[in-house]
C-alpha cells in the first residue's frame, strides 16, 4: 500500500507511483507497490540489467508500480540517456490485449507533450521494456514535494503546466484515447537548456481508445485522483452498474491542477483521503455545485466548502479569477453535469491566450495581474483594471519606468510595454484610497511534537520546512512592494515637480501679457483723458492691478509646494537608504537553510528507525534549534519586516494625502491660468482696437486745427511713431519676466485655493 497522507497538509507523503488494475469480475484489484521478484534479479547481471542496446542500473529507480519499474537507463553505443520501462512476471497474468495496449498506444502517439517511445526490447528473461524519452526534470509530483512549492507552483510554471496537459490531452482526444490515470506522478518534466520546462504526460498502461460517445466499465486510476463513480467501486467496493465516459479524465485534471495551483489535495477528511475513505467519498459526492474544495478539519466534523483558491496559493487574482470557474466545471460528479472536453478546451485555451500585464496600485499599496486579450483596446484593459481594483476608469492614471504612460483607447494591449512583477505600470489614482491592507496571511504552523518520535519528528520537519519557505516568499514580496512603493512614489513626486515647474512657466506667460495690457491701458489715459473711448477705463485698470497683486501669492504658493516636495524626497531617500541596507531576506534564507538541515538530518534518522543514545540526544538537540529557529522565523517576519512595512505604510498615506491635494490645486490652477491667460490676450485686442480709434480720433481732430498738413500723411506719421515704441516696450518687459520673483513674500495659505476664480470682465 502506498504511504498515508501527512494529517495536516493532505498531501501524498512518498513518490511512490501506484495505480489499480483492472476490475476482475465487478471489482477492483488490490494495489500493490512493485518490486522485482527474486528470479528477476537472477536474471541480470549483479546490480545492472541490459536489453540488445540498453544498459542500467537497479539503483537508478525512478518510479514504480504493480506491473512495472522505470529506471534511468543508457544506450550501449552512444551513453544517450533514456527511460526504460521494465514489466515483471505479474504483468503477464493480464489479458494479452491489455498487456499490448500501452505499446500500441505509445506508437500511435505523437506530441511534444507526450513521453516518446524510441524502442520495445527484452531481458534475457524475456521481459519486455519499453526504452523512452528521459526526463531530466522529474515528475510534477516531485517538484510540488519540494520545500519551496509547498503551497502551489509559482505563476509561470503553472500556466507551462496548463499549457502542456492542455495541448497533450488535445493530443489523445484526437486521437480517440482516454488516459485514466491523470495524476502529478504520470506528467513528467523535460528541462531545457534555456531552463525552461516541458511537461509530457506518461505510463499509458491504462489507456484506451475510447471516442466521446463511448462508455467503458474497468477500473484504473489512483485514489485521490479517481472519479468519485469509480472510487465507490474501486476503493469502496460498492457494486454499481455505472459506466464511465472520457469525461473521467476530466476529473482527473481538475484534481491536479488543483494540487498543482495550491500544493495540496482539493478534498482532505480528517487524517487523509486514505485513513478516512467514507468521508472521503462524501466530499467528493455531495459537494455544492461551484466549490472547487472541501476539507474536514475535526474527526466527524463539517466539511468546510470553498469556491474559490485558497489565500497561500502562488498565483495572482488575475488568474485565479480565470483558473477557478474551470476548476469549478470540470470537479463535478455528476457525469451529466460536468464539462465536456470542448468546454474544456475553449476554456483553458482562452487563459492561455491572455497576455499578463502587471500593475501596482500605489494608494492600495497592491500588486495586480490583468489577463487580457492582445487584440483587446486600451478602453477594455482600463475596464479590467477597474473590475480587479475598484477604481473608476476617470481616476486612472498610469506611470512607467517614472514617466507619465498616455493611452488612447482605441490602442491596442499588445502595443503596451512590457511589465513583470518586479516592473510593473505603476497605477495612480486620482481619489484617495484608504483601505490599504498587508499583501499576505501569514501561513499556520503545526504544533511541533513534544515527544521524542522520529517518524513524527519528520513528517513535522517536512511540512514546516515548505512553511518556512512561504515565510521566505512573504520576506522578498514585503521587500519588493517596499521597492515599488518608494520608487512609485518618487515617480509621482517628481512627476508633481514638473507640474510645478509648468505652472511657474504659465505665472511667467500671464506677467509678460498683463504688463502688456496694463502699458496699453496707461498710454490710452496718457493720449487722451477727455475721450469717450477712456470712459469706464478706470474700473477695467483696476482689475488688471488685482490680478498683478495675486501674481505673487500665487508664485509663492507653488514655491511652497517645491518645497515641500524637496522635504518629502528627502524622508523617501531617507526610507529608500534603510531598504538597501534590509537584510531581512539574507536573514530568512540563512534561517531556512538551517531548518532544511535538521530535515535532512531527521530524513536520515527515519532511513535508521531505532537511534543509539548519542544519536538519540543529538536528535533531541536538534530539535530545540529546530524550536528555535522557528520562532526567529515568525519573530522576522512579524517583528521587523511587517513592522518596516507598516512604517512605510504610515508614511505613504501622509505622502499620498499631501501629494493628492498638491495635484488637485495644481490642476485648478492649470485651468485657472489657461483662462485668464485667454482672457488678458481678449482683453489686449480690445485694448488695442480703442487705442487705434483713439489715435484716429485725435490726429482728425489735430488735422482740423492744421488746415495746411494732409490729414492722412499725418496720422499714419504718428501711426508709425506708436508702432516703434510699443515694439521697445514689449522687448523691454521680454527682458523683465521675472519681475514676478522680485515682489515680496506673502501668506502662501491663501493662494491656489479650489474656489479661486479670475476676473471675468477683463
Amino acid at each position: 500500500m502506498s504511504p498515508p497522507v501527512a494529517p495536516w497538509t493532505g498531501k501524498p507523503a512518498s513518490k511512490t507511483s501506484s495505480w489499480m488494475a483492472p476490475c476482475v469480475n465487478g471489482q477492483a484489484a488490490a494495489r500493490t507497490e512493485f518490486a522485482l521478484p527474486p528470479q528477476s534479479k537472477l536474471r541480470m547481471s549483479g546490480m545492472t540489467a541490459s536489453t540488445t542496446n540498453y544498459l542500467w542500473s537497479l539503483q537508478d529507480v525512478l518510479g514504480q508500480g504493480a506491473t512495472a519499474s522505470v529506471f534511468k537507463a543508457r544506450n550501449k553505443r552512444s551513453g544517450e540517456l533514456v527511460a526504460v520501462k521494465v514489466f515483471n512476471l505479474m504483468s503477464y497474468n493480464r489479458p494479452h490485449e491489455v498487456q499490448m495496449r500501452e505499446f500500441e498506444m505509445l506508437r500511435k502517439l505523437n506530441h511534444s507533450t507526450i513521453v516518446k517511445l524510441y524502442a520495445v526490447e527484452e531481458l534475457p528473461s524475456k521481459q519486455k521494456v519499453l526504452v523512452m524519452e528521459y526526463c531530466s526534470g522529474g515528475s510534477l509530483l516531485s517538484l510540488l514535494e519540494e520545500a519551496e512549492n509547498a503551497f502551489g507552483l509559482p505563476e509561470t510554471e503553472f500556466l507551462t503546466v496548463l499549457q502542456c496537459v492542455v495541448q497533450g490531452m488535445n493530443h489523445l482526444r484526437e486521437n480517440g484515447v482516454v488516459h485514466r490515470d491523470i495524476k502529478p506522478g504520470n506528467i513528467m518534466r523535460q528541462v531545457g537548456e534555456d531552463g525552461k520546462s516541458v511537461y509530457k504526460l506518461t505510463d499509458f498502461g491504462a489507456a484506451r481508445e475510447l471516442e466521446d460517445d463511448e462508455k467503458f466499465m474497468s477500473i484504473y486510476g489512483t485514489e485521490e485522483y479517481l472519479h468519485p463513480d469509480m472510487y465507490e467501486r474501486a476503493v469502496l467496493r460498492h457494486h454499481h452498474q455505472k459506466s464511465y465516459g472520457v469525461n473521467v479524465d476530466l476529473w482527473s485534471i481538475g484534481v491536479t491542477f488543483y494540487h498543482a495551483a495550491t500544493g495540496s489535495l482539493p478534498f482532505t477528511p480528517f487524517e487523509g483521503p486514505r485513513r478516512n475513505k467514507p468521508t472521503m467519498f462524501k466530499i467528493t459526492t455531495e459537494k455544492p455545485m461551484g466549490a472547487i474544495a472541501g476539507i474536514q478539519r475535526v474527526e466527524g466534523g463539517p466539511i468546510e466548502w470553498s469556491y474559490h483558491l485558497p489565500h497561500s496559493c502562488q498565483l495572482s487574482q488575475g488568474l485565479q479569477v480565470q483558473l477557478s470557474p474551470v476548476l469549478a466545471g470540470i470537479l463535478e460528479a455528476d457525469q451529466e453535469s460536468c464539462w465536456g472536453f470542448d468546454q474544456f478546451f475553449t476554456a483553458t485555451t482562452d487563459i492561455l491566450q491572455r497576455q499578463p500585464v502587471h500593475l501596482f496600485s500605489l494608494q492600495q499599496a497592491m500588486a495586480h495581474t490583468i489577463y487580457i486579450h492582445h487584440y483587446n483596446t486600451v478602453s477594455v484593459f482600463f475596464e479590467e483594471v477597474a473590475s480587479q481594483t475598484g477604481m473608476g476608469v476617470q481616476q486612472q492614471h498610469l506611470l512607467y519606468l517614472g514617466h507619465d504612460l498616455s493611452l488612447e483607447g482605441t490602442m491596442k494591449v499588445v502595443n503596451l510595454p512590457r511589465t513583470s512583477p518586479t516592473q510593473p505600470l505603476l497605477l495612480l489614482s486620482y481619489e484617495p484610497d484608504a483601505n490599504i491592507c498587508l499583501p499576505f496571511r501569514e501561513p499556520e504552523t503545526p504544533v511541533i511534537p513534544s515527544r521524542f518520535d522520529v517518524m513524527a519528528d519528520y513528517n513535522f520537519s517536512k511540512v514546516i520546512v515548505g512553511v518556512v519557505h512561504q515565510y521566505l516568499k512573504i520576506v522578498q514580496l514585503l521587500h519588493t512592494h517596499r521597492e515599488l512603493l518608494l520608487q512609485g512614489y518618487h515617480s509621482y513626486m517628481m512627476r508633481l515637480r514638473r507640474e510645478c515647474g509648468e505652472s511657474i512657466h504659465s505665472i511667467d506667460k500671464i506677467t509678460i501679457r498683463l504688463q502688456s495690457c496694463l502699458n496699453i491701458q496707461h498710454r490710452i489715459q496718457t493720449i487722451d483723458h477727455h475721450s469717450t473711448e477712456n470712459q469706464g477705463s478706470d474700473d477695467h485698470s483696476q482689475k488688471l492691478q488685482l490680478v498683478h497683486e495675486h501674481l505673487p501669492i500665487y508664485t509663492a504658493s507653488i514655491q511652497e509646494f517645491q518645497n515641500r516636495l524637496d522635504q518629502l524626497q528627502i524622508e523617501q531617500a531617507k526610507l529608500a537608504e534603510t531598504l538597501a541596507n534590509d537584510k531581512s531576506c539574507k536573514k530568512m534564507e540563512m534561517l531556512v537553510q538551517k531548518i532544511t538541515a535538521i530535515h535532512q538530518h531527521y530524513r536520515k534518522d527515519r532511513v535508521t528507525g531505532k537511534l543509539a543514545y548519542n544519536d538519540e540526544q543529538i536528535h533531541k538537540f536538534e530539535k530545540i534549534h529546530l524550536s528555535s529557529h522557528i520562532k526567529r522565523v515568525k519573530s522576522l517576519l512579524r517583528d521587523d519586516c511587517v513592522q518596516r512595512y507598516k512604517e512605510l505604510l504610515a508614511s505613504i498615506r501622509t505622502w499620498s494625502s499631501v501629494l493628492q491635494e498638491m495635484q488637485t490645486r495644481l490642476h485648478d490652477f492649470s485651468s485657472f491660468s489657461t483662462g485668464l491667460l485667454t482672457d488678458l490676450e481678449m482683453s489686449e485686442q480690445r485694448q488695442n482696437k480703442v487705442l487705434d480709434r483713439v489715435l484716429f480720433s485725435l490726429q482728425s481732430r489735430r488735422a482740423e486745427q492744421q488746415p495746411g498738413f494732409p490729414p492722412r500723411d499725418q496720422m499714419v506719421s504718428r501711426m508709425h511713431h506708436l508702432k516703434e515704441e510699443m515694439e521697445i516696450l514689449v522687448r523691454e518687459l521680454q527682458c523683465n519676466n521675472n519681475i514676478i520673483q522680485s515682489l515680496g513674500a506673502v501668506n502662501p495659505a491663501a493662494a491656489l485655493e479650489p474656489s479661486l476664480t479670475r476676473p471675468s470682465t477683463l
